[in-house]
């Protein structure tokens, strides 16, 4: 008999998959301790459940699933299942590959802004605190993958008296804002690389330079950081970044304050999920399901319950982004389950961060 954490292991199925299926009646545990509620699986349960995993994979709906396991013996059902499953899969391919293709041929034929935002020259000066703190609430959100190098820096975004610094990794996107003045020109982008990102901050953390108002300037292809007689510059990068304005239009969601040192140790000793598609970029992650309560608390929960104030996110994305807050109280927004998740400071609506959720499966 195998314990479900070794069925895990030797099957390729999360624990909290193998609960998933044991209730949806697809693998169910050859018994289950009466007193523990502990589930244990026969040796020839490896097999089915190691197929299941493959079928998962391959993306087949669970009714077939179903079937499939059930009907291993019937060969003729099991390939006529097998074949509609991949005659589906080819027709959605065409589909997208249709899809993908008109998108491409109408961002072709976009026409281009008579002045783009990102060879405008601009000129403006920021208090070093501001943009130390600025940097300081994004950075944790600037991705490492290679195919998205468009989202391997952070944007600087300058407009009127305002700098507002972004940055993204798909899976969550983090804003922030600072005052400037001296720039009163047409709006200005650069996309800066997070090594000069870094060495901006590392800039701004001199002991005289905190007492600064810095000066920055954007020309065309280059960003430079002057604070005193000391300077940091650099190319930007060479690619478009994404429109995030459109990005973070969320709907009013429901808004709960929380104790931030409390909220990291349920994150950290609480229970977590893993399952079988759990991944990002490659990358096993463990996952949090937050609920709001009765009270109007956030809770750290295994399973959660129903409703729109359910969500499952990155945990260490979440604690990466209560961290970038720098509060010991922030504002959770909720925005339903399949809606992303604002992390706002408390009156304060131009710095915040938002987290995608995760889909679950039961």
């Amino acid at each position: 008999m195998r314990s479900i954490g070794e069925m895990a292991r030797d099957s390729g199925l999360g624990v909290s998959a193998l609960r998933f299926y044991d209730r949806a009646g697809v693998l169910v545990p050859a018994w289950v301790d009466p007193v523990s509620g502990y589930r244990w699986y026969g040796p020839e349960q490896l097999e089915e459940a190691r197929l299941l995993a493959r079928l998962r994979r391959a993306g087949m709906p669970l009714a077939d699933i179903r079937l499939v396991l059930a009907g291993r013996a019937d060969t003729g059902l099991v390939r006529k299942l097998l074949e509609g499953h991949l005659r589906r899969l080819e027709l959605g391919l065409a589909d997208a590959r249709s899809e993908l293709s008109a998108v491409r041929a109408l961002l072709e034929r976009r026409e281009n802004p008579m002045t783009s935002v990102h060879t405008t020259t601009a000129g403006l000066t920021v208090s070093a605190t501001d943009l130390a703190a600025a940097l300081d609430a994004v950075r944790f959100a600037v991705s490492t993958d290679p195919e998205l190098p468009m989202l391997s820096g952070v944007l600087f975004d300058v407009e009127g008296e305002a700098l507002t610094v972004v940055a993204t990794d798909r899976y969550r996107m983090a804003v922030a804002r600072a005052g400037a003045v001296g720039h009163d020109g047409s709006r200005a982008q650069a996309v800066v690389p997070a090594p000069l990102a870094d060495a901006m901050r590392a800039l701004l953390s001199d002991g005289a330079a905190e007492r600064l108002m810095v000066e920055l300037t954007v020309d065309g292809d280059r960003v430079a950081l002057e604070a005193g007689d000391r300077q940091t510059a650099g190319r930007c990068l060479d690619h478009e970044f994404p429109d995030y304005r459109r990005l973070v239009r969320l709907p009013g969601g429901r808004r709960v304050t929380v104790d931030v040192p409390a909220l990291r140790e349920a994150l950290e000793t609480g229970p977590v999920r893993t399952g079988e598609v759990r991944e990002q970029d490659g990358a096993p992650f463990d996952l949090s399901v937050l609920t709001v309560t009765a009270e109007g608390a956030v809770a750290v929960s295994e399973d959660g319950t129903d409703g729109q104030d359910r969500i499952a996110v990155n945990r260490e994305f979440l604690l990466h982004a209560l961290a970038a807050g720098a509060r010991d109280r922030l504002v959770l927004e909720f925005n339903g389950s399949t809606a992303p998740m604002a992390v706002r400071r408390p009156g304060d609506e131009e710095t915040f961060s938002i987290l995608m959720p995760v889909r679950l499966d039961d």
